[in-house]
């Protein structure tokens, strides 16, 4: 029979056992050359400092970057939709321990209702220590900056530091991100930071920390229960394909036999756990679409249900051909260098896009607003991934061409720049002072303290931190004061002015007019 022998040690014969030598275990050890335990902590937090300082610059480029044009859209007195005012009220509401009645969207309104957002309670307690509207960009800004710092420290095992650092302001600063920031707050940024986390665990085959990290993001939106079927999907599949199985190092030298049962394990208990993490999105899926929703909701109903039309392609086959579409899949390449398509990772971009590129809301369709803030994590980790994959392609030009990806993605990262929204940062006009922001902060000051107000969207984001707010266009109680801005804030121009707006929704009311300069007018009883 063939002999199993010994692994072979340096200087010994192969095959030979090593035999102490005697007179070796008399000498006095080389202290010199020896690392101390100070010497081994010193080196260990010097490493881990290296480690840590490419993150922490992107965290804090992308994160002033994100604040800086938040306090630019503030001081601008920008109003990009009623979005903002309905996420203040929301955790107004649950940092006060109440439920989730947000008046913007109609009296007595429960925000759970509307959209499946439970985890959004976890940022009661920082906007209780900053009760405005404000916080909530900072926080936005924070959950962007904390997932590039996540995939910047991902890069840089892979790539090195130069690299990883530029694709980290890539993905910091990508499109998805920055359209995001400039439709304001909404609760798709809390998805972000562990959506990245989680991809970034796939990537190092740490199944436990993926399925831990993906789980909340059920709690985010109700259509990321679909997002989590395929990342569970996704783990299943790189775990029973077997990629990137560490090696066994736990098991006896004297044969393999011991390491199969133990990679057996490391499989099963991937497949095992992405199988569970898909079973938790099928479920939260369904629970949130067909039991908490309809059953909060005024209408008894998903109230997106219809806007999903799957067989309407059938119908109009050249809508699902729009240009809107065909920009967000060349921006989705672009990031990536062309290279998404090569990860499994892709999978995870199939439940959003076909809920967007299937509705009937063509405002789905586009890059714009905060829709595709959730396919930069995944494009983008995606393309680390390819980069791992292609190393080992057959094809030279394939291996030739990953090790150029970094810069192209960067590269078409940088020439996005000047068209998307944070690019106002470097342009002077973009800090010169609001000719109405004085009259705005005025008739802010008008409305008294406490008072009940109705508002179109013009000021809503202002007054929601210490007002009760309701939006003109709903059907309202009475309320203590009116406000309109009668440039930008929506109200049609046929319904005339402030008391006019008041007589059409409120006869007999009697209000008052109590502040009126450069389009912005209130009235109050």
């Amino acid at each position: 029979m063939p002999q199993t022998s010994a692994p072979a040690t340096s200087g010994d014969p192969a095959g030979a056992p090593s035999v102490p030598d005697a007179s070796a275990t008399a000498r006095t050890p080389d202290r010199s050359s020896a690392p101390t335990g100070a010497t081994t902590w010193a080196t260990r937090v010097w490493n881990d400092r290296r480690a840590w300082a490419a993150p922490v610059a992107v965290f804090a480029v992308v994160f002033t970057g994100y604040v800086l044009f938040a306090a630019q859209q503030w001081a601008q007195f920008t109003a990009r939709s009623w979005d903002l005012g309905i996420f203040t009220q929301l955790l107004s509401r649950y940092a006060a321990l109440q439920p989730p009645i947000v008046s913007i969207k109609g009296d007595g309104y429960n925000l759970l209702g509307d959209h499946f957002h439970p985890l959004l309670a976890a940022l009661a307690p920082v906007y209780a220590l900053f009760p405005s509207a404000f916080t909530l960009l900072v926080i936005q800004a924070a959950c962007f900056a904390l997932a590039a710092a996540v995939f910047t420290r991902a890069a840089r095992a892979r790539l090195g530091t130069t690299p990883a650092v530029a694709l980290g302001l890539a993905f910091g600063f990508a499109w998805g991100l920055q359209y995001a920031a400039d439709a304001q707050f909404h609760e798709i940024a809390v998805a972000v930071p562990p959506l990245t986390l989680s991809l970034v665990a796939v990537l190092d085959r740490r199944w436990r920390a993926a399925c831990l990290w993906g789980a909340p993001l059920v709690f985010v939106k109700e259509d990321l229960g679909l997002t989590v079927v395929a990342l569970g999907l996704l783990i299943v599949f790189v775990a029973w394909r077997g990629h990137g199985i560490p090696s066994v190092t736990d098991t006896p030298a004297s044969g393999g036999s011991a390491a199969a049962p133990a990679t057996r394990r490391f499989l099963s208990s991937g497949v095992g756990l992405g199988a569970g993490l898909a079973a938790w999105g099928v479920t939260w899926f369904v629970v949130a679409t067909m039991i908490v929703l309809p059953a909060l909701n005024p209408g008894g109903e998903w109230a997106y249900a219809d806007k999903a039309d799957p067989l309407g392609i059938f119908a109009d086959p050249a809508a699902l051909f729009a240009p809107a579409k065909g920009e967000t899949l060349a921006l989705i390449l672009a990031c990536s260098a062309g290279l998404v398509l090569r990860s499994p990772m892709a999978l995870l971009l199939l439940p959003t896009l076909a809920w967007r590129f299937l509705s009937t809301n063509t405002g789905y369709w586009a890059p714009t607003w905060h829709y595709s803030a959730v396919l930069i994590p995944i494009v983008l980790v995606a393309l680390l991934d390819a980069i791992e994959r292609a190393r080992s392609s057959r094809w030279a030009w394939m291996r030739a061409y990953v090790r150029q990806a970094p810069a192209i993605a960067v590269t078409a990262a940088v020439v996005l720049l000047p068209g998307l929204p944070l690019f106002s940062l470097v342009e002077a006009a973009s800090w010169e002072t609001s000719p109405r922001a004085a009259s705005a902060q005025a008739a802010i000051a008008a409305v008294p303290q406490g008072a009940s107000v109705v508002s179109d969207i013009g000021l809503m984001n202002y007054l929601a931190s210490d007002h009760e707010v309701f939006w003109i266009g709903n059907d309202n109680p009475v309320p203590d004061c009116l406000v309109i801005d009668t440039v930008a804030g929506g109200t049609p121009g046929e319904w005339g002015d402030v008391l006019a707006v008041g007589q059409r929704l409120f006869p007999g009311a009697g209000f008052a007019g109590v502040f009126d300069a450069d389009g912005y007018q209130v009235a109050c009883r």
